[in-house]
């Protein structure tokens, strides 16, 4: 990539991100989806409000894009207080940690991004925060070093991760109230299109709403950026308005096909199902393969992909499910998870086909 199509790419990134916040919803109400969470996190919020206390601690952790960062602000709204949004891998060291925390007002929330990043020594130093309001640090060196506390406001911490698993115990249990992101239906999504496309001054119909939001991964983030695709198609090669066959023919032209599956998608796939055809692949190895970054690969390719049935993590490494065979138009190997008598057969007529085997 040359250094204009990094610039041109950096331009395109904030100009998405600043569409995201656009479209962003600044009330539980104007919220969609994820309909136990929304409640249980009214209540929570009625009952902050009553004691006139900062809300608990909060951690939201699933896949990418599902509205963790939306959360987390519509909390400090709905309680109208501050708001200091960072993240992990921000908070080099305990010094940075302790200018944020004393800037905080009572009841502010600060809002830490994959949370599971902090290192070791800055989060060892959030635990007194969490729990007692208080933050220890050293002041001097030597035998004349003495141990201080800063008293702290009451303040609301929201962490959000999308991989739960590797949060530290002491940490991840420090936060009172936790809750699970799920995927979002394809009507919840059409809902989000139609909201958005209000926003952006779109017309769009249900029709074209629905194949927008059939395959947009279950993710709201999906949704927006292909609604801002198709409003382009729409606009150059359509009549401005977009309809089932205007949101179709845009998504072709992504090459984003029924299932929602992208060229990444279809490439993880391929180097399963062809490279190393019924054998585990690592993490890395995948990555490599992909020329893709290992984090991407696994947060935000991979949920989809095993939410399909089409991909396996195991104790070995990935595994093609019998469903990515079939995804591709592959004969399905022996012993592949989720292949039938009819695979092996269809396998086995094609291995004493001329030429195969």
């Amino acid at each position: 990539m040359t250094a204009d199509e990094r610039v041109v790419s950096a331009a395109v990134l904030e100009e998405e991100r600043a569409g995201d916040v656009a479209l962003r919803p600044r009330r539980l109400q104007e919220f969609v989806g994820q309909r136990r969470l929304r409640e249980q996190l009214a209540i929570n919020l009625e009952a902050a409000r009553a004691r006139g206390d900062a809300l608990d601690h909060v951690l939201l952790f699933g896949p990418p894009g599902l509205g963790k960062t939306t959360l987390a602000q519509i909390v400090a709204n709905e309680l109208e207080v501050g708001f200091r949004p960072t993240s992990g891998p921000a908070i080099e060291h305990q010094g940075m940690l302790a200018s944020i925390l004393t800037g905080l007002a009572a009841g502010d929330v600060l809002f830490i991004d994959e949370v599971h990043r902090l290192g070791r020594a800055v989060e060892e130093a959030l635990y007194p925060a969490m729990e007692d309001y208080a933050f220890d640090y050293v002041a001097g060196k030597g035998a004349g070093a003495q141990t201080l506390q800063l008293r702290l406001e009451h303040f609301t911490l929201i962490g959000a991760t999308t991989r739960a698993g590797v949060l530290g115990g002491p940490l991840r249990e420090r936060f009172g109230i936790t809750f699970r992101l799920d995927f979002y239906d394809v009507d919840e999504l059409a809902a989000i299109v139609r909201r958005s496309a209000g926003l952006l001054d779109v017309e769009i119909d249900d029709g074209g709403a629905e194949v927008l939001a059939s395959r947009a991964r279950g993710t709201p983030r999906v949704a927006n950026r292909l609604l801002r695709r198709a409003r382009d198609f729409a606009q150059v090669r359509g009549t401005g308005r977009i309809d089932r066959d205007a949101a179709e023919r845009a998504l072709d032209v992504l090459g984003i096909d029924q299932d929602g599956l992208d060229e990444m998608d279809r490439q993880v796939l391929g180097v399963l199902c062809r490279a190393y055809a019924g054998r585990p692949v690592g993490l890395q190895t995948l990555a490599v393969s992909v020329s893709e970054d290992p984090d991407t690969v696994e947060d935000v390719v991979e949920p989809y992909l095993i939410r399909l049935g089409l991909l396996a993590r195991t104790a070995s490494g990935r595994l093609a499910t019998a469903g990515a065979y079939r995804q591709l138009g592959l004969p399905v190997p022996p012993g592949v998870p989720g292949s039938s008598p009819e695979d092996a057969a269809a396998s086995a007529a094609q291995a004493s086909l001329p030429g195969m085997g």
